[in-house]
């Protein structure tokens, strides 16, 4: 195997308080502490691109960008892999369906998984690796695997020997009587024990193949992210994720295998894996045929939505899928949009007019206080999502309540940053085009609203209109904007 491509060189990181992380190998939860100081090694496993994701592949594309998020929030160095499986079973019989190569067939989802990634505002991975890019380093792994005497050879197959990894089960935490009954194993006459899965699979004709010392074939579905966590990450390496249906057998063979072939107990550290997305309570999977495919949500509804639904409950829950929750999401985003908003304009406004202080300027940084505590001691709980967002509509009620009578710059505009902070760890972008509040543009945006606002007043009055006259005049003050009649028309100011 070659060096990994990546320096590990650390970087100090100051932790207020201890991240706690529920590790599946261990079945608890335990203080995350990086195996090198102030960087995080992780690996996901990313799809199989035989077709559209559904939304429930999206949840775990966004559990655990969110992840590394946070993780980068509280000031560690996050490489973060996420591959593609881009030959398989899978791909080789949709792609013979469509009459198209399976390089082809490839080449159609990675162009959609990244359309759907930047819609949902997932960070680009350190590297997308392909299964296709590592066809060497599997094959280095599986010959070590051979040495080391925990597998064989059969007519061009090779399959691992889980006779000779006592340890296995060690994730999954089946027995292997359990294991032996034929729970998830494939059936295959050529193995010498019905637990045994596949390596290397020999060329079939009309398969995609590549030389190999067991003769023309293509790896087993599990030897990839064994291979590719090892070649950009080193081993042991931190946090491996990837939803519930991965723990068994994928990840417990992806432990055999990196075991078997370095001589190594296990290949990482902590082991995350996302609860199901749910339809009436039920898996959502293409197999079941009750699945809806993020291209279909993301077409349907706000995105920024949508990734606000995906981290609305605990990552290891499931979360169901309805309509419902996605119009309720549509709507918490409104609420968090008018917040950012409406700390834009008062901070315009007060740049425009000066500024002064008030109670509210005090009680409002106390809740921007309480809002970072809140936040980071909900996220230290095995990245409570949705206490974190409990926390934000909080500081949202505030923001409501105190903006009107603020007066100081200074606390409303780290008000607007930390709000802004908070719901980026989370994806969430709440910002419009990143302009940053106040400035000119800004301002001169506030008093074209207001002149606006004064004209349609003029207009009513001139109608004899005074309910509406009256109410653009409470509207305002109720802003802290302050309406004065003159004999040369209306005039404004801000109320200090």
């Amino acid at each position: 195997m070659q060096t990994p491509f990546y320096a590990l060189t650390g970087v100090s990181v100051r932790v207020v308080r201890m991240i706690r992380v529920y590790n599946t190998l261990t079945r608890s939860k335990e203080d995350f502490v990086p195996l090198e100081e102030g960087h995080v090694r992780m690996y996901v496993c990313g799809p199989t691109v035989y077709d559209y994701p559904h939304i429930g592949n999206a949840r775990s594309f966004v559990v655990f960008d969110t992840i590394r998020r946070y993780l980068e929030y509280r000031g560690y160095r996050v490489t973060y892999i996420t591959n593609f499986t881009d030959v398989d079973d899978k791909m080789i019989n949709r792609a013979n369906e469509e009459g198209i190569t399976v390089q082809e067939l490839a080449a159609r989802f990675i162009a959609e998984y990244y359309r759907i990634a930047e819609e949902l505002n997932i960070k680009p991975a350190t590297v997308n690796p392909r299964a296709t890019e590592h066809i060497d380093d599997i094959i280095d792994m599986v010959e070590r695997i051979i040495k080391n005497g925990r597998a064989y050879v059969v007519d061009g197959d090779v399959y691992f020997d889980v006779s000779e990894h006592p340890n296995y089960g060690v994730l999954s935490k089946i027995s292997p009587d359990e294991l032996s009954a034929g729970a998830r194993v494939e059936v295959d006459e050529k193995k010498t024990d019905p637990r045994d899965f596949a390596l290397w699979k020999a060329e079939k004709p009309g398969e995609p193949s590549w030389e190999s010392p067991w003769g023309r074939g293509r790896p087993g579905w599990h030897a990839e992210c064994s291979v590719m966590g090892a070649y950009y990450l080193g081993l042991p390496f931190d946090i491996h994720g990837g939803g519930q249906d991965l723990i068994f057998p994928h990840h417990e063979n992806e432990i055999a295998q990196s075991s078997a072939a370095y001589d190594i107990e296990t290949p990482v550290k902590y082991w995350l894996h996302n609860g199901f997305l749910t339809i009436e309570s039920d898996k959502m999977s293409k197999s079941l045929g009750n699945f809806r495919t993020a291209r279909e949500v993301l077409d349907n509804f706000d995105h920024q939505a949508v990734r606000l639904f995906l981290v609305s409950g605990h990552y290891r829950q499931p979360l169901d899928y309805n309509t419902q929750a996605l119009q309720q999401a549509t709507q918490s985003v409104e609420r968090l949009r008018n917040a950012v908003d409406t700390l834009r304009g008062k901070i315009a406004i007060l740049e425009k007019r000066g500024s002064g202080r008030t109670e509210a300027d005090d009680r409002l940084a106390e809740a921007i206080d309480k809002l970072v505590e809140g936040f980071q001691r909900e996220m230290d709980d095995d990245f409570n999502t949705p206490g974190a967002l409990a926390e934000i509509f909080s500081f949202v009620r505030a923001v409501n309540t105190y903006t009107k009578d603020a007066q100081k710059t200074a606390v409303l505009r780290r008000a607007y940053a930390t709000l802004a902070e908070v719901l980026g760890v989370l994806g969430l972008d709440m910002t419009g085009s990143g302009r940053q509040p106040g400035g000119e543009e800004s301002s001169q945006q506030i008093e074209g609203l207001i002149t606006l606002l004064l004209e349609v007043r003029e207009e009513a009055r001139a109608r004899k209109d005074w309910a509406t006259a009256d109410r653009i005049r409470h509207r305002l003050k109720e802003m802290g904007i302050v309406v004065s009649d003159t004999k040369d028309g209306p005039t404004w100011k801000l109320e200090l």
